[in-house]
């Protein structure tokens, strides 16, 4: 019965490789739905002779190990069939775990979001993509541009130390003064925007990086609705 175990192990190479070829549509000429009807014909096909065909030992332990072959298949199979949901539901639970992490989802009428978990503090953090660098910033809509702590500026690649700190801003802390720069881009998941004005704060003067309107008004909308923020591009 060895040629049933070697048909059950391409099936799960099948299904493993429609998971990775999602983006393709197609395998050998087929759609990969199609294609993975051909995989349970299969399965099942393989199923059918592990019952019929006699080998030599237990036939409950030929038996036992179909079905344990089978259940890896079927879990296989529904991860793929499921994968969109499951993709949602991972999103939604590290959104949770991880306040800042931004969530796609879909609004009643279809349009693609982003939504942010408010913070066990209160507040909305947003972790997002500064010059390609992983930065976490608090939504401030009170500040009227992205305004940076001197840590994170430089953390993202900005010489603070060639910054001419000439523009007054203010603070939860007070008024300060801070350097004008501009990013090369700054992104949440999908929505990204390029050439961005924003400021960095003296050294010490600010221990979060603000959200400013600058960003959050280039977008279509931006709504509060109890502990989630969505962002529409």
């Amino acid at each position: 019965m060895n040629f049933v175990w070697i048909c059950l192990g391409l099936v799960g190479a099948v299904v493993l490789f429609l998971i990775l070829n999602d983006e393709g549509g197609t395998a050998f000429g087929m759609q990969n739905s199609k294609f993975a009807e051909v995989a349970l014909l299969s399965m099942w096909g393989a199923l059918i002779a592990a019952a019929i065909i006699p080998r030599q030992g237990s036939l409950k332990i030929a038996a036992r190990n179909a079905a344990a072959w089978l259940l890896i298949i079927l879990l296989l199979m529904a991860g793929y069939v499921f994968r969109y949901e499951l993709q949602d539901t991972a999103s939604r639970l590290t959104g949770g775990i991880v306040p800042g992490s931004p969530v796609s989802v879909q609004s009643q009428d279809g349009v693609e979001q982003i939504a942010l978990t408010r913070s066990t503090n209160g507040h909305f953090v947003a972790r997002m993509e500064l010059n390609d660098q992983n930065t976490r910033l608090l939504v401030d809509t009170g500040a009227s541009t992205i305004v940076l702590s001197n840590l994170d500026a430089e953390r993202i690649g900005i010489n603070t130390g060639e910054l001419a700190y000439t523009a007054v801003v203010s603070t939860a802390n007070g008024q300060t003064t801070a350097a004008r720069i501009s990013l090369q881009s700054v992104g949440i998941g999908p929505i990204v925007r390029r050439n961005v004005s924003a400021m960095v704060a003296q050294p010490g003067a600010l221990d979060q990086s603000l959200l400013g309107m600058n960003f959050l008004g280039s977008l279509s909308a931006f709504e509060f609705r109890g502990d989630r923020l969505y962002l529409t591009d």
